[in-house]
């Protein structure tokens, strides 16, 4: 009886998927399916920590107020480690869900390997460097393979691989026949540009190696970036312009809106203050981001985009808060701070388009300007320090035309380069701009930050303020991992732990230490 029925309804089930497809529509997923969506969450990611974590952080902004977890002042919960971990490796699936793609026989490509490749680097790489020891060879393997409590790799063969996928793109970017093309309408960083992604992939190799340079292990990738930058140049191509930037432009349209607009009320986008130290370097340089009315009245010279930073003065004055100030014996309002979308200004950084950075030219020149420092690669560093402080400017603000040396040696500051200004000091400036140009690129000001100390941030005191400084005054070096981890992967949680050391913000990462 029992199989008769079976049978019965074997019979009835037969074509019911073929009369029920769509005959119109794939049930194949491309690669390229995989890739707008997952850039643009990405981004978004980085975003909302940029603002709210590394700003804190690295003296961009001051969240105003004397109650608990208040990041500038060194003092974060737990709890934050959850979402920038939580997103990046649901995320990263996609990303190894296009490689996938990129495979098959019916859908292979080298570019959408290599795209892949380049963005799983980059998302590890934050990861990271935020965290330190994290899953990397093991992660993102549950549906596949079920390894559902992956291992935490050492940060050291992490970066490893992290070069290596990178090195493995350029390649397969090198070979990609030109009738292999990525999808424009896919492609929100580069609209199917194949060469400025091997450009792109490249640059991050840069910055990758640069930052572990120091290690004496890595001392084959410190060569391997000398070729890249000399005899092997043509074989591993690099920005050279502001055109190259991997930026997702906000337009405004479609899905093209900034999280900054979809996820943060007005009021609460304009409540953070700016900091004192942001602020005081952008007006004393007379900045021409922050008000072209002034750079105007210097140079009676025409800009281009009004205030492009969208900051607001408050009565006309650029004034900041001190970062760190202590809860009691002082009393600080909003002074200065970015325009809200609702303010009918005419710029805001709430819905400009630029603020889906994810690497500029600029960073790539001052990159060769600390190695040129540093003896690593041939050349003056003088130049490249030029290059890059001229091309943070012109990224935002194109028309730009007064002389990067005349702009920085009218400044009330010491900004311009000297030769006679000992290393330190050189690479104070250097990494001065570096800070404005990694203005909204993730957390990069504060990994920097950690391995190199620059750009010098003052102490609460050095504004006659109490001191409100957690954490001993130290600068975390990392976020804890999140809490859940301890129950969902306790065993290598606890090999992480006895590996890298205690789960604590002041415990280096591996690049950190000596």
């Amino acid at each position: 009886m029992i199989s008769t029925f079976l049978m019965v309804l074997q019979s009835c089930n037969k074509g019911f998927t073929d009369l029920n497809t769509d005959p119109t529509k794939t049930r194949e997923a491309y690669p390229q399916q995989f890739m707008a969506n997952a850039l643009m969450k990405s981004v978004e990611y980085n975003m909302m920590r940029n603002r709210n974590f590394n700003n804190e952080l690295m003296q961009v902004t001051v969240d105003l107020g004397d109650g608990d977890g208040k990041v500038f002042r060194y003092d974060f919960r737990r709890t934050w480690a959850d979402y920038l971990w939580n997103g990046h490796f649901t995320n990263l699936s996609n990303y190894k869900d296009m490689y996938a793609k990129a495979l098959d026989s019916i859908t292979f490509s080298n570019a959408y390997q290599a795209v892949s490749l380049i963005s799983q680097a980059w998302t590890y790489s934050i990861l990271t460097d935020t965290y330190g020891d994290i899953p990397f060879s093991e992660s993102n393997l549950g549906r596949d393979s079920l390894i559902l409590e992956p291992k935490f790799d050492k940060q050291q063969d992490i970066y490893v691989g992290l070069i290596n996928m990178l090195d493995s793109a350029n390649t397969l970017l090198s070979k990609s026949p030109s009738s292999e093309t990525i999808d424009a309408a896919s492609d929100p960083v580069y609209a199917g540009d194949k060469a400025r992604w091997r450009k792109f992939g490249n640059s991050l190799m840069l910055r990758l190696i640069l930052r572990v340079a120091h290690k004496s292990e890595m001392a084959a990738y410190v060569t391997k970036l000398q070729n890249m930058l000399g005899t092997q140049a043509s074989s591993y191509p690099i920005m050279t312009s502001n055109a190259d930037a991997a930026i997702i432009k906000w337009t405004g349209e479609g899905a093209y809106i900034s999280p900054y607009a979809a996820s943060v009320r007005v009021q609460d986008f304009r409540a953070v203050s700016l900091a004192s130290f942001f602020i005081d370097y952008l007006s004393m340089t007379h900045d021409p981001r922050i008000d072209i009315a002034l750079y105007n009245t210097l140079y009676g010279t025409s800009g281009s985009g009004n205030n492009r930073w969208g900051i607001s003065p408050i009565s006309g004055v650029f004034q900041g808060v001190p970062s760190g100030y202590g809860r009691s014996g002082s009393e600080h309002t909003r002074q200065s701070y970015f325009y809200s979308s609702d303010q009918g200004n005419a710029v805001s950084l709430q819905t400009e388009p630029m603020t889906g950075m994810i690497m500029n030219y600029a960073e790539v020149q001052l990159i060769k300007a600390e190695l040129a420092l540093k003896g690593i690669i041939p050349g003056d560093p003088k130049e490249f320090f030029y290059s890059g402080a001229e091309n943070c400017i012109k990224l935002w603000m194109p028309a730009w035309t007064v002389n990067i040396q005349d702009h920085l040696a009218a400044a009330d500051a010491d900004a311009d380069w000297n030769d006679a200004d000992p290393f330190e000091k050189k690479m104070e400036k250097i990494h001065m701009q570096k800070y404005l140009a990694l203005f909204l690129t993730d957390m990069q000001q504060w990994f920097e930050y950690r391995r190199t100390g620059y750009p010098k941030l003052p102490k609460p005191e050095d504004y006659g303020e109490v001191n409100g400084l957690q954490n001993n005054g130290e600068m975390p070096a990392r976020m804890y991992y999140p809490v859940y981890i301890q129950s969902s992967n306790p065993t290598n949680y606890r090999k992480a732990v006895e590996q890298q050391g205690p789960d604590e913000m002041n415990t280096k990462v591996w690049w950190q230490k000596p």
